[in-house]
């Protein structure tokens, strides 16, 4: 499970390992919180070498994990588990080092909570939503559009789908007919880059993705699909449904539905793009 985690808003890249039960967390992203460094990469490249020197086996521990970048794509990245991780930071001077050391161990320690007790994830989330301004009327529709997905995505799965680029191609198959834009022109549209678009989307387009998932999978179950191929074909008839839903309120509205809106514009901003 790959995630961004945010340390004092700054974007910390990180992977759950189900197996191994534990967090990795991209060495980049920690750098550059760490340091401030514009180039953290070449930060990080000079201190392998002199780690390396220095006779350090932290370089043996190193796991290549693939993260989504700037540029929307996905590259092998350096990672660390939490433990070599704490050993890494001891060679960064920071003053964040010490605060970074303790949201590591919270970070873990809530993700122990979240197995435990998959309620707390949930409630987590909500609190996250709610420091971060969104309306409770959003949350609601965030969290409820997430289950809808979650029952499609079980589908999938069940079905014969299993590889994440085939999700990612099932997913851009409904957006693209429910919006005609792809998930990455949307993302565009609303000048976002590693960002998750649902996190940024209006109430209107969460509804509107959560009626062309939810129509998938139900047409999905109805025609029982199995495999890739199949599973398109109802995604694309999942995603007209919502489309001429779509269409047809902008048609009594007047009002675009599909919007420049994001969370990360102010919100007068917002208006002027609407």
């Amino acid at each position: 499970m790959s995630d961004i985690k945010l340390f004092q808003e700054k974007k910390v890249r990180s992977h759950w390992n189900e197996k191994e039960e534990q967090w990795y967390f991209s060495v980049i992203d920690v750098i550059e919180v760490l340091t401030g460094s514009s180039i953290p990469k070449r930060y990080w490249s000079d201190l392998k070498k002199k780690l390396t020197k220095e006779g350090s086996q932290l370089y043996e521990n190193i796991v290549q994990l693939k993260f989504e970048a700037a540029d929307g794509k996905k590259y092998a990245t350096d990672c660390l588990n939490t433990m070599n991780l704490m050993r890494l930071i001891q060679s960064i001077p920071s003053p964040k080092a010490e605060p970074f050391k303790q949201w590591l161990a919270k970070v873990g320690y809530e993700r122990m909570q979240e197995i435990a007790n998959p309620e707390q994830s949930l409630d987590r989330a909500r609190e996250n939503w709610q420091q971060l301004g969104r309306s409770e009327k959003w949350i609601q529709q965030r969290m409820t559009g997430q289950e809808t997905r979650n029952k499609l995505t079980d589908y999938w799965k069940e079905s014969g789908v299993e590889k994440q680029d085939e999700f990612a191609m099932l997913t851009n198959i409904i957006h693209q007919e429910w919006t005609g834009l792809s998930v990455k022109n949307h993302k565009n549209l609303k000048g976002l880059q590693t960002q998750n678009l649902r996190d940024h989307m209006s109430e209107a387009e969460l509804i509107f993705t959560s009626l062309a998932e939810l129509s998938t999978r139900q047409i999905a179950e109805t025609d029982q699909a199995k495999g890739l191929i199949e599973n398109a074909k109802a995604g694309k008839k999942g995603g007209t449904i919502a489309k001429n839903a779509r269409i047809a309120l902008e048609n009594q509205t007047g009002k675009n539905v599909i919007t420049q809106e994001n969370f990360l514009k102010p919100k007068t901003e917002n208006k002027k793009l609407q």
